[in-house]
């Protein structure tokens, strides 16, 4: 729930603010009302911009199909594909500039292979050159970001940044930071007033009441689409954060204190030194778009078949990922990229003078956390379900869209429109709710909040300029009555 809810906010906000009640559980609402009211009005912006760029993103791959389909898609020909071989060969006679990276086999039978150069004027980025599996002919390249395209990677920046690099970051990590906190307080506020109000069956808290008129009717719609939508929210919240700026570094520290990082695949050859500065073994080891290795010489083309036969010897099925080795010491590493459920990750890595495995890292042996990781993500992304996935991001964002709506016409509707006083929009609740709160959840909620400041840093230090702001408004508003 977006933005703030009308929860008989006071009809007055006086500067001279009368002496509170004694402390008891009854204070917990007035400081959630107003929490509720402040994040709402100034991270619903936020929230807003996060709405509408992740629900053109979560059609990303409807999108690229209109932009990139004749790169991207093909027509099954013949008994089946080259080999892959020919492939790599054809899309080195085509662009022989840079290195070989990997080579990306097709997802589905109707689309390209991937063959993935490092250039050095691309910087992190990669020349991904498309092949047709069934003719070997090149169908076209792109620059590519980790495998997604030029507009996935538009709009998956847009997203995230805003396109303004790492500062632009923070945008979408306020949101992430402060949507569960709104759709928390949201909850406790309608569930407790559904109780104390309304009929207690089930559609009085479910859904809005239609005879209702004015801010009721309003509150009713954004209460209820919020409570609805807040298993969505509060996973995109969770979600967004494991890879968010500062966040996301809060969650590295804690995989590392759980083991919760995915297992290393040993890509040492039997018998063979480790390279002298930490090369060779790794999950991404040899992955010669991103470091050295994309300067050497490109291997034998007839070694990613003997690579890819022996790992689907070891039962990797699907599309998979065939990367050459970073050394001579180091193995060729085969992994699965099939994102959508039941999802495949397992990797092996290959010996191509013998046409062995060496090594297996498989899915299954994954941490609990670093599987809920990897999930989160592509279900944050609307892979992991396919077009399902899609439709229920696309769903919980115009939800978002219009729960925040709803919030800020509430805001409007609560306006005095008296003829002797008037206002453009309501007022704020009173301030000093927090004076009322019995000193149980006084101890318990400040380390709380401050072991939450530190989990979210941009939590923390959005908190802190809301309670900066409101400690100045309120002193200057005692000062100018006095």
């Amino acid at each position: 729930m977006s933005s703030t809810i009308d929860q008989n906010p006071p009809r007055t906000d006086s500067a001279v603010e009368p002496a509170p009640p004694g402390r008891s559980w009854q204070g917990v609402r007035p400081l959630l009302v107003r929490l509720h009211f402040y994040a709402g009005v100034f991270v619903a912006p936020f929230l807003l911009v996060a709405a509408l760029t992740g629900l053109v993103y979560a059609f990303a791959p409807q999108l690229d199909q209109l932009v990139h389909g004749e790169q991207l898609r093909v027509e099954r020909v013949g008994d089946g594909p080259r080999p892959l071989s020919e492939q790599v060969a054809a899309a080195r006679a085509a662009h022989p500039e840079g290195s070989l990276s990997s080579v990306v086999t097709p997802a589905e039978p109707e689309d390209t292979t991937r063959v993935v150069l490092s250039v050095p004027e691309l910087g992190e980025r990669q020349r991904t050159v498309l092949v047709d599996p069934y003719t070997a002919k090149v169908r076209g390249e792109l620059t590519t970001s980790w495998g997604a395209t030029p507009l996935t990677t538009w709009l998956g920046d847009l997203h995230k940044n805003l396109h303004l690099g790492e500062t632009g970051r923070l945008y979408s990590e306020v949101a992430a930071s402060w949507l569960w906190v709104i759709v928390a307080g949201g909850l406790v506020l309608w569930l407790g007033r559904a109780r104390g109000q309304r009929a207690k069956s089930t559609r009085g808290v479910l859904l809005p009441d239609r005879a209702a008129r004015g801010v009721r009717r309003t509150r009713g719609f954004h209460a209820t689409t919020g409570l609805w939508l807040a298993l969505g929210l509060f996973f995109l919240s969770a979600t967004g954060l494991t890879w968010s700026q500062h966040s996301g570094e809060r969650f590295e520290r804690l995989l590392d204190a759980a083991k919760g990082h995915p297992p290393k695949l040993d890509t040492l050859l039997p018998g063979a030194q480790p390279p002298a500065e930490g090369g060779g073994g790794g999950e991404h080891a040899g992955h010669g778009g991103h470091g050295a290795a994309g300067e050497t010489a490109d291997p034998d083309p007839a070694a990613f078949d003997t690579a890819l036969a022996a790992a689907r010897g070891a039962g990797l099925d699907g599309t998979v990922q065939v990367t050459p080795p970073a050394d001579s010491s180091s193995a060729w590493v085969v992994a699965q990229k099939d994102n959508v459920w039941p999802v495949r990750y397992d990797q092996v890595a290959v010996d191509t003078s013998k046409g062995e495995v060496t090594a297996h890292a498989r899915w299954a042996d994954y941490p609990l956390l670093a599987k809920l990781s990897k999930l989160g993500v592509q279900g944050h992304m609307g892979v992991l379900f396919g077009i399902a996935n899609q439709i229920v991001l696309a769903v919980v964002a115009l939800g978002l869209i219009l729960v925040t709506l709803w919030g800020y016409r509430m805001w409007w509707q609560r306006r005095p429109a008296r003829e002797d006083r008037s206002a453009r929009l309501g007022r704020a609740p009173a301030r000093g709710a927090w004076r009322r709160l019995p000193l149980p959840v006084l101890v318990a909620g400040i380390p709380a909040v401050a072991a939450l400041a530190w989990a979210l840093p941009v939590f923390g230090c959005t908190l802190l300029v809301f309670l900066m702001v409101d400690v100045t408004v309120g002193i200057a508003r005692r000062d100018r009555a006095a």
